[in-house]
């Protein structure tokens, strides 16, 4: 257990914090114009940016420094985000697939691979991916220092106790995911659910409004929801933001009008996650003749070529969805909407069917376009791994690093194995 802060030390985090995010939000700048943003004396900017660049976080660009015959005085070296040294770790297990990425301090994915489940649910999902994991990190660092791993999934999620409370599509119940994944790899981790996870991202790296209030809806096979104030993502007791899958929804991916007979795990019918789940449309597709299988590349190749049965049981699912997030804005009245969904990103077409019900069904009648689908792309799970760790890093960077970090393995035992990046068509969660 961590020898908790004293006053002075907590502080220090704080002004730390201050001029990370400072420089990440205006970066290349310089000491004077962090001190204006965040009203520290110049000398208490100097003194964090020297631990800041000392621990890897920041690094000087002398490059980019004003001088000439005017200048009077040492001309400042702005200040930047070091890219280059250190990296984080992600994991994301989905449903059919789990996600492995390493990030750099902006929240970009360097590298990224992609393992099947392989249908496999319970102890076994994790079993061999506790066997590759310390390989594949490794493989994907390069030369950098990894600093930490984050892993996220669906589900119900405690991150202060490390522990997956229950999530229904894999079959755990109080799995203790942090202690698992720390044994196998040597590094600190912090899990989190993935909705909470790119709300964090969003606030760090996103939309300028995510830091006033945001309410994120990750639909997959597993359908979640996060809302962030004031640039804080909100943790409700025990450790959910609430379950936003058994909102009662009106209409199926096949009739928009008609009311589902598929029954919940909970026993009710008409909840959004049966609606609108991946798992309800890949089946309808199959059962249509749209594809030969529940497969989202099946899907998304039969809509890529016009296919109008896929595009009406797409667009089905998008009335739905904006249903659903009409609700959410009527109750919460955030500032800012993100959608994290395969089809709104595939075609903005289907991004506006969903800002189309959403207009017509919110009472507030609220303007469509604060809602956003994310804009990660096809990263986006890995940006959500990821996450967690760099939430912790940009929040309380002495804490996170309190000595600076030398390159060089995570681990000891030297790795060989090679990962590749191998491209993702869409979402897998």
């Amino acid at each position: 257990m961590s020898t908790p802060l004293r006053a002075g030390d907590d502080r220090r985090d704080a002004n730390a914090a201050a001029v990370l995010r400072t420089v990440l939000d205006h970066g290349p700048v310089a000491r004077s114009r962090i001190a204006e943003f965040t009203g520290l004396s110049a000398s208490a900017v100097s003194r964090q940016t020297v631990d800041l660049v000392r621990l890897g976080l920041l690094r000087e660009r002398p490059e980019l420094a004003g001088g000439g015959a005017g200048t009077v005085g040492r001309p400042q070296l702005p200040l930047t985000v070091d890219t280059d040294r250190l990296a984080v770790a992600g994991l994301h297990i989905g449903v059919p697939y789990t996600t492995v990425a390493l990030l750099d301090l902006r929240g970009r994915v360097l590298r990224r691979k992609e393992l099947s489940n392989r249908g496999r649910t319970g102890p076994a999902v994790l079993k061999p991916l506790l066997a590759r994991l310390p390989r594949l990190v490794d493989a994907l660092r390069g030369d950098r220092t990894v600093v930490g791993l984050g892993a996220v999934s669906g589900g119900s999620v405690d991150p202060e106790r490390g522990l997956m409370l229950r999530h229904g599509p894999l079959d755990w119940r109080d799995l203790p995911l942090r202690a698992l994944l720390e044994d196998a790899t040597g590094l600190p981790v912090q899990v989190d659910n993935h909705a909470r996870a790119l709300t964090q991202a969003e606030i760090l790296f996103g939309h300028p409004a995510a830091r006033r209030s945001m309410v994120q809806l990750f639909v997959g096979h597993v359908v979640d929801a996060a809302l962030a104030v004031a640039g804080t993502v909100h943790l409700g007791p025990p450790a959910a933001t609430g379950d936003l899958g058994h909102l009662p929804v009106t209409g199926t991916v096949t009739d928009p009008d008609a009311r589902s007979d598929a029954r919940c795990h909970c026993g009710r019918l008409g909840c959004l996650s049966v609606a609108a789940s991946d798992t309800t449309l890949f089946e309808a597709a199959t059962a249509e003749g749209v594809t030969d299988g529940p497969d989202r590349a099946g899907l998304v190749a039969a809509v890529r070529r016009g296919d109008p049965r896929a595009d009406r049981l797409v667009r089905n699912r998008a009335r739905i969805i904006g249903r659903a997030l009409a609700l959410l804005a009527d109750v919460v009245n955030p500032d800012l909407l993100v959608l994290t969904e395969t089809f709104a990103l595939l075609d903005p077409g289907y991004l506006d069917v969903v800002r189309a019900e959403f207009a017509l069904r919110s009472h507030l009648r609220r303007d469509a376009d604060l809602l956003i689908a994310q804009q990660r792309g096809a990263d986006v799970l890995a940006v959500a791994a990821g996450a967690p760790v760099l939430g912790e890093l940009y929040a309380r960077p002495v804490r996170a690093l309190p000595t600076a970090p030398a390159r060089g393995p995570a681990r000891t035992d030297a790795r060989t194995p090679t990962a590749s990046a191998a491209p993702v068509l869409a979402l897998r969660p």
